[in-house]
């Protein structure tokens, strides 16, 4: 899944800038719980904010994970412990019409929303129904380079 890169003022406007029209309702996913619970309170109603407690994948420990007769493609399996949490956000995202994933900006922070992006996503597992659309709009990759209300209004 490719991410659809966004900046971070999309979440605070409630119309949209072009059209108008009311935006949808929104799950933001964080990495830690202090975070999540700051930009609830930047952000408001309208939007859920959570946190994924850092990676919810990793390569399994029982084997190498890498398939090298395959193009060394990969095979990450969900981290012991954090079915529960993935386990809330899939049900959390079931009624949002849109999900910003927003773990920190560094290369763990990418990797988690990679992570979070195919569990969340559709991956031919689930019908689309139509105010979620394709899964490539509906996930989004926003970044904070600070948690202060004006850098999440901006």
């Amino acid at each position: 899944m490719k991410f659809v890169a966004s900046s971070a003022f999309v979440l605070v406007s409630t119309q949209h800038r072009s059209t108008g029209k009311k935006l949808a309702k929104g799950l933001v996913i964080v990495e830690s719980p202090a975070k999540a619970k700051t930009i609830q309170k930047y952000l408001g109603k309208g939007y859920t904010v959570e946190a994924s407690l850092g990676h919810v994948k990793d390569l399994p420990k029982s084997t190498l994970g890498v398939d090298t007769a395959n193009e060394f493609e990969t095979d990450y399996v969900v981290i012991p412990g954090k079915e529960k949490v993935l386990s809330k956000l899939k049900k959390l995202a079931l009624g949002m019409d849109m999900i910003y994933l927003a773990p920190d900006p560094d290369r763990e922070g990418e990797a988690i929303a990679a992570h979070l992006a195919e569990e969340l996503g559709t991956n031919g597992k689930k019908k689309k129904t139509k105010s979620q659309g394709d899964d490539s709009e509906r996930i989004r990759r926003v970044t904070f380079n600070e948690i202060t209300q004006r850098a999440v209004r901006e």
